[in-house]
């Protein structure tokens, strides 16, 4: 079921706690699939809410994935507030609404592009890629990343003395990984992101792999057509406003 694969990326992207609860910043975050839905609740929502909301959630009926689900409205007034804000993107008061669609990445896959892709398991490109570090990477960060640790296993493509484009391992547990895509804008619209996220799913074998992106991003829509992805479903968040939503 499409649903449980939902609800096994959920743990993979928020690293859910030992009662299966949000670290934040989100509130809540919904899973929509064909077949069903699931959801997380935020760590410090009062027991009772959460399992309200839970129940809620469950006993719905999912909408198109595409489409927010018609309960956010009833979960976003369990939570404190619900006051529809009018026009823009779906909003509730205090909080705000952003989704995304998601993919399951089911290896091997190929993608041909007009530059050489390098992986994380060559270790003599590790000391030519310190100095190109993309400027969205800390230099601790980029470092732990070339040695094997956090993002690690991972694929770039490096052109004209820079990353042109990088897919890492956004998260990485014992249940799954997620795909964290990158493409410098210099050199978007080659095929460089489908060519990188090819390379890092033969990095992982027999680990679950997923890709999710958000509702506006087409580029990253594209990559997962490109490759054949299965659309699983979408994941839908409610978030503060003022905080700074979760990577999904």
């Amino acid at each position: 079921m499409t649903v449980d694969l939902l609800r096994v990326e959920i743990g993979v992207i928020w690293r859910l706690d030992g009662r299966g609860r949000l670290p934040g910043p989100e509130e809540l975050v919904i899973g929509v699939a064909a077949d069903g839905m699931t959801a997380a609740v935020r760590a410090d929502v009062p027991d009772p809410v959460a399992t309200e909301l839970l129940d809620l959630v469950s006993q719905g009926v999912p909408s198109h994935p595409g489409h927010p689900p018609d309960i956010l409205a009833r979960c976003a007034a369990l939570l404190g507030s619900g006051r529809a804000v009018s026009g823009g993107p779906a909003a509730f008061e205090g909080r705000a609404v952003s989704g995304g669609p998601c993919y399951l990445v089911r290896p091997p896959l190929t993608f041909e592009a007009p530059a050489d892709v390098i992986r994380s398991d060559d270790p003599s490109h590790a000391a030519r890629l310190r100095r190109p570090r993309p400027a969205n990477w800390e230099p601790g960060e980029w470092d732990e990343l070339l040695a094997g640790g956090a993002g690690a296993p991972w694929a770039m493509i490096v052109e004209d003395g820079q990353v042109a484009a990088i897919c890492h391992s956004a998260r990485l547990t014992p249940e799954g990984a997620e795909a964290g895509t990158w493409t410098s804008p210099a050199f978007r619209g080659r095929g460089y992101a489908a060519a990188t996220t090819a390379a890092w799913a033969g990095l992982l074998p027999g680990v679950r792999l997923f890709y999710s992106t958000s509702a506006d991003n087409h580029s990253s829509q594209r990559v997962a057509q490109r490759l054949g992805l299965d659309a699983i479903g979408w994941l839908w968040k409610l978030t503060p406003h003022g905080s700074t939503a979760s990577p999904a």
